[in-house]
């Protein structure tokens, strides 16, 4: 991996923004968590390019469409755009949890899928979740993890107190301390 091809690895519902029990369904229930879109402007202005890794089993429970996740992702990337951010791919799972498939978190497929399109290991490559599922997708694949306290990252740090990785208070935080490490 060179030096001008550095990635960090983003969960987007919790992370980037606000999460909901039933579900993320529409572009105007997508509403970014403070700051997380300037925390992907800071990484690219750091030479980082930004790849979301999220699970959307609405897709597969009915509950929105294909065509309105990428009018959802559309928003993301058009807000993170307006505070000088982009993300450069999004990956996304649209299994139901019971359906068997690879890509699926706590799986790995979908960063096994990633670090194969980037050719590069992911051993030097941050990926940033709020759920243990997220921790434990990147910990499969070799990546390292790291949990925000949005979203479920406050609940997921109380029922998992011995996680033994990094832990910050939002998206920004997490990104200071990666391009200053």
């Amino acid at each position: 991996m060179t030096s001008a091809q550095k990635y960090v690895l983003l969960d987007r519902d919790g992370v980037i923004n606000q999460d909901s029990g039933d579900f993320i369904k529409s572009p105007d229930e997508w509403i970014p968590i403070p700051k997380s879109l300037e925390a992907i402007a800071l990484f690219n202005q750091h030479g980082y390019q930004v790849i979301v890794i999220t699970n959307q089993s609405g897709v597969g429970r009915g509950l929105y469409s294909d065509a309105t996740l990428a009018e959802m992702h559309f928003k993301m990337s058009r807000l993170a755009a307006e505070v000088g951010g982009e993300i450069s791919h999004i990956y996304y799972c649209p299994h139901l949890p019971d359906a068997g498939c690879k890509c699926r978190k706590p799986l790995p497929g979908m960063l096994h899928q990633f670090s194969k399109d980037a050719d590069i290991t992911l051993d030097d490559i941050y990926f940033i979740g709020d759920s243990l599922r997220d921790l434990e997708a990147g910990i499969a694949a070799g990546a390292k993890s790291l949990l925000v306290k949005t979203g479920n990252g406050e609940k997921t740090l109380a029922a998992n107190p011995e996680l033994n990785l990094p832990i910050f208070e939002d998206l920004y935080d997490a990104a200071e301390y990666i391009i200053s490490s």
